[in-house]
């Protein structure tokens, strides 16, 4: 099966888990955000966001263009001060694996990116100050776990 074949059930799967571990990823979210950075519905807003990329694309059965940042999408963003790129996964907080580029949706950087538009412009915010950055490229890549095996399998 074509890995972008992959994508619309990956989301489906997704908004199950979300749907079924609402309470934990919630407390994960209050715990790990502070006050005044949480967002009011954040995971209805998110939920929201999903399902109308897979509406969109539900005559394709796959999605082949991803315009905003979503958990299981690898963001290649351009620090605009040295002209330089980096990629991260977003991903669960089980699968985060910084070393890797694999940071969870939930993380600072992580909620800073998630569900921001591609060519979108914004100022990160991190322990040493603000970098401003743009979102250069947005692309699936699913689950961490199965990206390990598709490795290991080549």
């Amino acid at each position: 099966m074509n890995h972008s074949n992959l994508s619309g059930e990956f989301y489906l799967q997704q908004l199950v888990y979300i749907d079924e571990n609402i309470k934990d990823l919630t407390n994960l979210y209050l715990s790990s955000t502070p006050i005044q950075e949480r967002i009011k519905h954040f995971f209805n807003l998110y939920v929201l966001e999903v399902e109308e990329l897979l509406s969109k694309n539900s005559r394709k059965g796959f999605i082949s263009k991803f315009p905003k940042v979503l958990i299981g999408t690898k963001v290649t963003v351009l620090y605009d001060e040295d002209d330089e790129t980096e990629d991260f996964v977003i991903c669960l907080p089980d699968q985060s694996d910084p070393d890797r580029g694999f940071i969870s949706f939930l993380s600072p950087v992580g909620r800073q990116l998630l569900l921001r538009k591609l060519g979108e412009q914004l100022s990160l915010k991190i322990p040493t100050g603000d970098l401003q950055l743009t979102i250069k490229e947005i692309s699936f890549v699913g689950d961490p776990f199965d990206m390990e095996e598709q490795y290991k399998e080549a």
